[in-house]
Parts: structure tokens; sequence; C-alpha cells
């Protein structure tokens, strides 16, 4: 049954939270501190889950970072529907859900080049940099080095259906 209502964010000491002693999911030093720089760059956008009793459903990562950055409390929200067995079974599924989608790699080198001349820290995506983890995406670069210049990207609107040239936005 799909909730028409959802449920409200909810701050919660780190100390009361409770990691789930079976979640599959690692998480490296490395990614905890990726965690941590994004978190410290953009906020914390991405509420931990957590079921009644302060358990965390989905968060771990998150919620590392947040000691690491030497924060006491954290956004939570609370999923107490979830049955024992959701709950167990959406530790696994908020993990691989994410790990199935896949990249538009054109528009992802394009992306990430823009970020790049604007000087925007790369790293902070989780990627190491443009030219070292996206070579293996095929370059339309023309000569100059510029892709602006190439035919256009054209993409639909999944909204409206409006065409537009994606190498233009």
């Amino acid at each position: 049954m799909i909730k028409d209502n959802f449920p409200p964010y909810k701050e919660a000491s780190l100390d009361s939270l409770i990691p789930y002693a079976r979640n599959s999911r690692t998480h490296s030093d490395e990614q905890v501190a990726q965690i941590a720089a994004s978190i410290r760059e953009f906020g914390f956008t991405n509420p931990v889950l957590v079921d009644a009793d302060g358990g965390i459903i989905a968060g771990h990562g998150r919620v590392m970072a947040a000691r690491k950055l030497g924060m006491t409390k954290v956004p939570v929200i609370e999923l107490g529907h979830l049955t024992e067995t959701q709950r167990r079974a959406y530790v696994i599924a908020d993990n691989k859900l994410a790990l199935n989608a896949g990249w538009d790699e054109e528009l992802l080198r394009l992306e990430l080049e823009d970020l790049a001349a604007d000087g925007f820290d790369i790293t902070l995506t989780g990627f190491d940099s443009v030219p070292a983890e996206v070579e293996f995406l095929p370059s339309d670069e023309n000569e100059h080095g510029r892709l602006d210049e190439l035919d256009p990207m054209m993409v639909s609107c999944p909204h409206c259906g409006k065409e537009f040239d994606a190498r233009q936005t």
C-alpha cells in the first residue's frame, strides 16, 4: 500500500541511533571521507532513515560521516510503518536499487568537464577527476577541443516531450 502522507523530518542525536548489525553494505574510510566532504559542501541533504526505535535502516555511511564532522544531531525520517521483514529487505533494496542505475556517458562527460571548467572540485562528485576516471568515455571534442560546436545532442523532456539540445543547457 502506498502511503499518501509523508513522514516528517525529525532531528535525532547521533548517540541515539543504532546501526543495523546485519547491514551488508560496507563503507571504507575513504568513502566516509567523501560523504563527509559532500555534507560539508552541500549540507545534510539526505536524511537517515530509522525505525521506531532509532535503528538505522538507511544512512549508515551518512551517520559515520556526521561523526567524522563532529556533528551531534542529524535529520532523520522514521519509517515506523515497515514490518520487521520489510525493514530488513529495505536495508538491502536502498543500496542495490541505486547500484542498478547506469550513466549516460556523454552527458556525464559534459557535466564533469563543465564543472571542472567552472573551477568546481570534481572529487566532491565522487569522481577522482574528469580525465582520469572518465577517459574510457568516447570524446566528441572537435579539433579546437570544444564540445559546443558539435552536432546537437537532442533529448526529450520526460514531462512535456519537448526536444532540446543537451549541449546548450
